[in-house]
C-alpha cells in the first residue's frame, strides 16, 4: 500500500487557480432560450403547488460555469427541493467558499505530483471524519454547515451553505479515488463513504415524493444516472408495497452530447451512444411508464440561467 506520510502537501497560495469569484455571474435574464425549459419550469411550477419533489444532479462544470446566484436564488424561493452533486462540486464549492477561487491545470501541476494536494482544500476530510464520528446526517449537509459556521470569505457564493441555511437537501455522491481530496493523508474512506451512503439514503427518502415531480440533470454523465436509478428503484420497490406508484413525473438533461431529435428510444447496444447514460437511464427507461422527458443541448452557462429566466416568467 502506498505510504501516504511520504507526501508533500502545499497551500493553496502556491496554485495558479485557474478560476476566481468574478466569474460567477449576477442575476439577470437569459438570452439562451429553449422551448423545452419552458416546458420543465411548467412541471417544476405545478410540482412545487402539490409539494413534490424537484431534484437537481449537477456535475463539477455547473459549478465552473458560475451560475452559483441562479441556484441560490431558485433554492431560496423554494423551486428545488434537493441537490444532488458528485465530489468535484463539493470540493469547487468549498474552495470558492474559503478563498474566492479554485480549478488547477492538471497538465501543469501532474507532471511533478502537486496535482490535488494543496492542504486547506484537504480541510474538507476533517470536517467529514468529525461528522461521521458525530452521527451528522451526511456529506453535504456535514460541508454545508462547516462553510455556513465558519470563516469563509465567499460564503454567499455557496451552494452548500445555501442549502444548509435554508434546510435543503445537499448529498453528495462519491466514488473513492475520484476527488483530489482522497489523495491526502487525512482521508479516510470508511467516514467518507459512510457520510456519502447516508447522502444516498437521504436522495433516495426525496425520490419516494417523486411523483408529480422533477428531476433534472445538469451535465453529469456518470454519477446522476447511476444514483438516480438505484434510488428510484429503491423508492419504487416501498411505494409498490404500499399502494402507491412512482410513474408520472417529468425529467430534463442538460448537457452537450448531441442527441438525435428523437431521443424517446434509446440506441442499440452496439451504437456508442448507448453507453451515454443520461440518455437510456433519464430520457427513456425510467420515464417509460407514465413519465416525460425532455433534452437541452447547451452549456451550463446558459441553460442555468435559461432555467432560473422562464422560472421567473411564471412568477409575473
Amino acid at each position: 500500500m502506498f505510504d501516504r506520510s511520504k507526501l508533500k502537501i502545499r497551500p493553496l497560495g502556491e496554485r495558479v487557480h485557474d478560476l476566481d469569484a468574478g466569474a460567477v455571474r449576477p442575476l439577470g435574464a437569459a438570452s439562451f432560450h429553449h422551448r423545452s425549459i419552458d416546458e420543465i419550469a411548467l412541471r417544476i411550477a405545478a410540482a412545487r403547488a402539490s409539494g413534490r419533489e424537484v431534484i437537481m444532479f449537477a456535475g463539477g462544470h455547473v459549478v465552473r460555469a458560475g451560475v452559483q446566484n441562479y441556484l441560490i436564488d431558485l433554492l431560496r424561493k423554494g423551486y428545488i427541493t434537493c441537490i444532488a452533486m458528485n465530489g468535484s462540486v463539493m470540493v469547487h464549492d468549498f474552495e470558492l467558499a474559503l478563498i474566492g477561487a479554485t480549478t488547477e491545470s492538471v497538465a501543469r501541476y501532474v507532471r511533478d505530483g502537486r496535482f490535488g494536494l494543496w492542504e486547506e482544500t484537504g480541510r474538507i476530510n476533517d470536517i467529514v471524519n468529525a461528522a461521521y464520528h458525530g452521527g451528522d446526517k451526511g456529506m453535504g449537509r456535514a460541508v454545508g454547515k462547516a462553510i455556513q459556521e465558519g470563516e469563509y470569505s465567499r460564503k454567499d457564493i455557496s451552494i452548500l451553505a445555501a442549502c444548509y441555511r435554508l434546510d435543503i437537501r445537499a448529498t453528495v455522491h462519491i466514488g473513492i479515488g475520484y476527488d483530489i481530496i482522497h489523495e491526502h493523508p487525512n482521508f479516510d474512506g470508511a467516514a467518507a463513504g459512510g457520510m456519502s451512503y447516508r447522502d444516498f439514503l437521504v436522495l433516495a427518502g426525496a425520490i419516494e415524493n417523486l411523483e408529480g415531480g422533477v428531476v433534472m440533470n445538469f451535465g453529469s454523465a456518470v454519477m446522476a444516472p447511476e444514483v438516480y436509478l438505484k434510488a428510484l428503484s429503491m423508492a419504487r420497490n416501498a411505494a409498490s408495497s404500499e399502494g402507491r406508484e412512482i410513474r408520472h413525473f417529468a425529467t430534463l438533461v442538460c448537457d452537450l452530447y448531441p442527441l438525435p431529435e428523437d431521443f424517446h428510444r434509446e440506441p442499440a447496444k452496439d451504437d456508442p451512444s448507448y453507453y451515454f447514460r443520461p440518455w437510456k437511464t433519464m430520457l427513456v427507461r425510467t420515464v417509460a411508464d407514465g413519465g416525460e422527458s425532455f433534452y437541452v443541448r447547451g452549456n451550463h452557462a446558459d441553460t442555468v440561467p435559461a432555467l432560473w429566466t422562464a422560472i421567473r416568467e411564471l412568477e409575473r
